[in-house]
């Protein structure tokens, strides 16, 4: 059987008996037309299933309607519940979503907002981008071709419009919470390159000093990747290994809820009890941290929040309603479950 023809504007004029100009005219809403030429070409659209080529479109117009969405990772439920966010602001603005996975790396990362750019995307919003991307000026670059928001990357001195959460408060907030538990062997947990983690590791030094806490560079464990599903794996034997020769460690601040999950893996493999012997903080207050044995005492980092935030700013920026470069603070809260006990003295 053979295919049924797609159909066109042409078509439509013809049936409605108006002209493409009409009918254009009809579709775009952009010129007053009488409601009996109107009721006539919606009757031959529904008719003729016609359905405009977005892209011939865009291009006439420079817009596609579509926003370019970047993360570094599609397992991880932080960023996937973030993208959440955002979709359920542009698809009420008539966006649609064009959605890319990094991986976390950087020229990755580069490449595919090169394709974005290509596709003539209205504007990209980059979650978590790689720090030297944004160091070495390039996403400051991007911004200045086509309108751009950075969610969870801000570095000082980089312009840029940002979204972010407020990772010190957050980071404090955790480890004041350890400390008034009783806890003074306190270790770190991160991946490799992030700025929200070089942030998070600051805070985490600057407590120690502040509190008298002794620490050492060995208690900031560092994993190669934190974002991906291997960061469970890693974060396990890193921990592990740490549990092996740190018998005075009685609780890890984790970057993330996935490292939290190996950090709590470690403890089990051990035969170290959790929270009795050893305490656990993650961060993002990902649907994870609600279903292990113990639950995770973890950071709510307000992620659908970050992402219909984002969301609208791109919208603005694309409008030029504002397109200063802006930094917007979501706050963050500490969500208290099981996996933290209290240090007798």
């Amino acid at each position: 059987m053979a295919e049924k023809k797609r159909a066109t504007i042409a078509d439509v004029a013809k049936l409605a008996g108006v002209s493409i100009t009409t009918v254009s005219r009809v579709m775009n809403k952009n010129y007053p037309v009488k409601e009996e030429t109107r009721q006539k070409v919606e009757k031959a659209i529904e008719e003729l299933e016609f359905k405009p080529n977005l892209l011939a479109r865009g291009l006439i117009h420079n817009k596609t309607q579509t926003i370019g969405i970047l993360t570094p990772s599609i397992e991880n439920l932080f960023f996937s519940q973030v993208v959440k966010g955002i979709d359920s602001i542009i698809k009420n603005k008539g966006y649609t979503t064009f959605l890319c996975n990094t991986e976390g790396d950087p020229q990755q990362e580069k490449l595919m907002i090169g394709n974005m750019k290509d596709r003539s995307v209205d504007g990209i919003i980059a979650i978590n981008p790689r720090t030297n991307n944004i160091k070495s000026g390039y996403y400051e670059l991007i911004s200045k071709q086509i309108p751009l928001v950075i969610i969870n990357g801000y570095n000082k001195g980089i312009r840029c419009n940002y979204v972010l959460n407020d990772g010190e408060v957050g980071t404090l907030e955790a480890l004041r919470y350890l400390y008034d538990e009783g806890h003074r062997d306190i270790a770190f947990l991160r991946g490799l390159h992030s700025y929200s983690y070089d942030v998070k590791e600051n805070i985490y030094k600057e407590f120690c000093k502040d509190n008298k806490i002794m620490f050492s560079e060995d208690d900031v464990l560092v994993i190669k990747d934190g974002n991906g599903l291997e960061a469970v794996e890693q974060s396990k034997a890193t921990v592990e290994n740490m549990l092996k020769k740190k018998d005075k460690i009685t609780a890890i601040f984790a970057c993330n809820d996935w490292m939290a999950v190996g950090a709590l893996n470690a403890a089990k493999a051990l035969k170290i009890s959790v929270p009795d012997r050893f305490s656990i903080i993650g961060f993002d207050n990902t649907i994870i941290s609600q279903i292990t044995e113990p639950s995770l005492t973890t950071v709510d980092q307000n992620m659908t929040g970050l992402g219909q935030t984002a969301g609208k700013r791109i919208c603005e920026i694309i409008k030029e309603k504002d397109k200063e470069n802006r930094k917007i603070i979501i706050e963050t809260k500490l969500i208290i479950r099981d996996s933290v006990n209290v240090i007798s003295e």
